[in-house]
């Protein structure tokens, strides 16, 4: 078994031991944010920053507050001077080392902000100059597509939210994800025969909207660093604002939806699409799904549906005989 399938399959233990943490860290965060709370701003790149999108909408959601992602390079290029007085900064890497989050966190905190650490690593420089740091402990993750530390920083958004507001889901629906994302892993046929329909592809859109948006982002970079496809995650209604027009006869459109506010405008969109002859590929809970997530609730779905995207990326990449533990050219700390 490769690095990747093994950390993949990781995902349910890693998401038990730190959903049984849940109220721990509901304390520790509420012990530290402003009151009152005038926003949260989110600072991450790459799939830290996926689940940040993710994080995004959960946190304004559970706080009333406005969250915003963050711009390092404002901070570390520019030396914005910008007041973050009542303001949570949660800053996330898995390693915890990648110089400009450790430096954004740094000077957003001395402009004000009391600073959150989600990272893989207590041990890093993320961690301690953080106020608070809420470690992953998924174990190392040594193939360089992040999967495990990925869903766990998804859960872990969850259990921010959680701790400060109204987070959309119960404990019960926290209860049920492990069982959830192991049943996704144990049906990795779907991915395999997806994936030979893909194979001669070079390039592919993954939509989705709303609380699902972020795992469209996670799934297209995942294609991209371990299938080396030129895949563009997009949210659906900004698919429809001129990209749609790249989309004609076959062009592969991957579509990411569950129960909830967005599912509608998702399943118009395939429609849609399929009008237009596009070859369109479905991760949902619809029963007709090319990829069949199990029943999960909005909020936490998106973690099934990047793992969903895991499996695809993988098999996709063994498909056209690439290794999916060590892309060319990438490495696991990105030096920026």
């Amino acid at each position: 078994m490769d690095r990747m399938a093994a950390e993949m399959a990781e995902q349910p233990r890693v998401l038990e031991r730190l959903i049984a943490r849940a109220d721990e860290i509901a304390r520790l965060v509420r012990a530290v944010a402003p009151r009152p709370l005038a926003g949260t701003a989110i600072v991450a790149r790459g799939s830290s920053d996926h689940a940040s999108t993710v994080g995004r909408y959960l946190l304004e959601l559970a706080t009333g507050r406005p969250v915003s992602l963050v711009a390092p390079s404002l901070h570390t290029l520019y030396e914005a001077k910008v007041d973050y007085t009542g303001q949570l900064v949660v800053a996330v890497s898995q390693s915890g080392r990648t110089p400009e989050i450790v430096t954004t966190l740094r000077r957003l905190q001395e402009a004000g902000a009391v600073g959150v650490a989600i990272t893989n690593d207590l041990d890093s420089p993320l961690a301690a100059g953080a106020q608070v740091a809420i470690g992953l402990d998924a174990g190392e993750e040594l193939a360089v597509p992040a999967t495990k530390t990925v869903t766990a920083q998804l859960a872990a958004f969850a259990l921010l939210a959680r701790g400060l507001g109204d987070a959309r889901f119960g404990d019960a629906d926290l209860a049920a994800l492990p069982d959830a994302v192991a049943t996704v892993l144990s049906d990795a046929e779907p991915a395999a025969r997806v994936a030979a329909a893909l194979a001669d592809e070079t390039r592919l859109v993954v939509t989705a909207r709303g609380l699902l948006y972020g795992a469209a982002l996670e799934t297209a970079l995942k294609l991209q660093e371990t299938a080396g496809i030129a895949a563009a995650g997009i949210s659906s209604a900004d698919l429809r604002h001129g990209p749609i027009a790249i989309v004609g006869d076959s062009f592969p459109v991957i579509a990411v939806s569950v129960d909830g506010p967005a599912h509608r405008d998702i399943r118009e969109l395939v429609a849609a699409l399929r009008e237009r002859r596009a070859h369109v590929v479905t991760i949902s809970t619809d029963d007709d799904a090319d990829l069949r997530l199990p029943p999960l609730v909005e909020a936490l779905a998106c973690v099934g549906a990047v793992v969903r995207g895991q499996q695809l990326a993988r098999e996709l990449a063994l498909a056209v005989g690439r290794d999916p533990d060590a892309p060319a050219g990438l490495h696991k700390v990105t030096e920026t």
